[in-house]
């Protein structure tokens, strides 16, 4: 008798989490998964925090991530989804390729950072590679990393967007967006004075005197998506 092989097994499906605030980025993205066998979108989210609700509520295999985005920007959300979905892998997006962008990229969780200008196929063989685990960044990026790792001997560089608490973050960025003291402290669910005390430290930290120098400061450091 001759014995019959299995069938073959259908492969896993890999759900994948798409998180930008302008929708033709969205709609680009989705392109390339839902043209890979075996690859499909399970979300969108148009800004960070809805990004982190909804990595909760779907599990995806791979988030892809704008590192500009209003509520919550792409680095602070990839810690957040990381901590809560250590399952997880991220991809972040990103308009600038520095060593600032690049470092704080990888320091949040995050195995892979692609300009938003890269071509389609890096896109396509990034999120094989965080499938399997394995980070993956353009030759600009490994060359920063590669850079800061021969100087970190050197010298002892600290960002000042690290000497800031991930609560801090959060603060600055939803006040530099418009938000009341009020309406930031119901957002993340603590008291009005909370969110007084941690502004004042923050302004102390980064030794800054005006409203206007934290927006700056927000921007330059990319907490805020302004």
């Amino acid at each position: 008798m001759v014995k019959q092989a299995p069938p073959a097994q259908t492969p896993a499906i890999i759900r994948v989490l798409v998180a930008d605030d302008h929708e033709m980025i969205r709609r680009g993205v989705r392109n390339v998964i839902e043209s890979m066998d075996g690859w499909e979108v399970c979300g969108e989210a148009a800004n960070g925090l809805e990004a982190v609700q909804m990595a909760e509520k779907c599990r995806p295999e791979i988030a892809v991530l704008d590192i500009a985005m209003p509520l919550l920007n792409g680095i602070d959300a990839t810690r957040q989804i990381r901590k809560r979905v250590r399952s997880t892998e991220v991809l972040i997006l990103t308009g600038i390729e520095t060593e600032d962008v690049v470092r704080r990229v990888f320091a949040s969780g995050a195995r892979s950072c692609l300009l938003k200008t890269e071509g389609s196929h890096h896109i396509e063989e990034a999120l094989r590679a965080l499938a399997s685990h394995r980070s993956y960044f353009t030759t600009r990026a490994g060359e920063i990393l590669f850079d800061r790792m021969f100087q970190e001997g050197k010298r002892n560089h600290k960002s000042s967007a690290n000497a800031l608490t991930a609560r801090e973050r959060e603060i600055v960025q939803l006040v530099t967006e418009g938000l009341s003291n009020k309406e930031a402290a119901a957002r993340l669910g603590i008291s009005e004075k909370t969110i007084e005390t941690h502004r004042a430290t923050v302004m102390r930290k980064l030794k800054l005197k005006s409203f206007s120098d934290l927006v700056r400061y927000a921007i330059r450091n990319h907490i805020t998506s302004l």
